[in-house]
């Protein structure tokens, strides 16, 4: 392994494991503020991407890169104020269904609108070529502006919670709710703030990841698995852990698609004696590339066999 194949591997892991963390950012925000496992979250992520791709030919990309976010964590404050909000009483499981209901009813409306083929969200002329060039290879600057604002977001995120009186708010919200209703604060309002905050977070990385990548119906059942992976392996409501598993995934999953050993060289080069009757001849072959999309899952099993809490999580429930 040379030096340009690790940094240039390790520069497309990052950038790629920042996306996945601002997308999981809010998935863990809203579970640890309400319990609620959301599963249409990266259904906010598609209609981030949409609406700034009908933004944009509108208003331009950078307008958009503000709006599209708010009117997706507009939806989402309405949707926890009129939809989930009469379930939570009853338990996770109904509110588990009424998010899996909204998953396929958003994506039944993405594609009445836009239609079921690709629309041509493309990047802003500013995003456009490479930022530097590496050992001859370009790193692009629309990857480099996934990290940046991946990065301001957790810092915003993170002072808004520990250093503001909202964050005050919201915690005491959560952890003693009669206490903060007794002293004035309306906390089923602060519950619809964070999971419209949650979702526009996901709307967020929907409008740079949409540009960056693709824009499709098919883009939030692409993330979607592996958003959860991500908010199991980091701890269950940890924003910290979210981070560092967002980050693990992201480059074990980039190094891995680059690498084209097979699994037979990699088990010989650890010392052990490699068979056909032992192995089989089918999975010899297979090169790690080919088992890069497994990987992410394979590190959830092992987490759960071994830390299941996840890396960093500290819930019991």
């Amino acid at each position: 392994m040379n030096l340009e194949f690790f940094t240039i591997s390790m520069l497309n892991g990052v950038s790629y494991g920042l996306l996945l963390f601002m997308l999981s950012s809010g998935l863990t925000l809203i579970f640890s503020m309400m319990g609620v496992l959301n599963f249409a979250h990266t259904s906010f992520y598609m209609l981030g991407a949409y609406f700034a791709f009908t933004l944009s030919k509108a208003i331009g990309f950078w307008p958009a890169l503000f709006i599209a976010p708010l009117a997706v964590g507009a939806l989402g404050s309405l949707f926890e104020r009129y939809s989930l909000r009469r379930v939570h009483k009853f338990g996770h499981v109904p509110e588990l269904l009424v998010t899996f209901g909204l998953s396929y009813l958003i994506l039944e409306l993405v594609q009445l609108v836009w239609g079921r083929s690709t629309v041509p969200y493309g990047l802003p002329e500013a995003l456009q070529g490479p930022l530097f060039t590496l050992y001859g290879t370009q790193f692009p600057k629309s990857r480099s502006f996934i990290m940046l604002v991946a990065l301001l977001m957790l810092l915003s995120v993170w002072l808004l919670l520990t250093r503001t009186r909202i964050g005050l708010v919201i915690q005491a919200a959560l952890t003693h709710p009669e206490m903060a209703e007794a002293l004035g604060h309306n906390v089923p309002r602060v519950f619809m703030l964070v999971f419209g905050g949650g979702a526009a977070l996901a709307g967020l990385a929907g409008v740079i990841g949409g540009n960056t990548y693709v824009t499709e119906p098919a883009m939030a059942g692409s993330v979607g698995s592996i958003i959860f992976v991500v908010v199991v392996v980091g701890g269950m409501g940890s924003l910290a852990g979210a981070f560092l598993a967002s980050l693990l995934i992201g480059i074990l999953q980039t190094f891995a698609v680059a690498l084209d050993y097979s699994l037979g060289n990699l088990v010989q080069a650890f010392g052990v004696a490699v068979t056909e009757q032992t192995f089989g001849y089918a999975v010899l072959k297979l090169t790690i590339s080919q088992v890069a999309p497994i990987l992410p899952y394979l590190l959830l099993v092992l987490i759960l066999i071994f830390r299941p809490k996840g890396l960093l999580g500290k819930r019991e429930d």
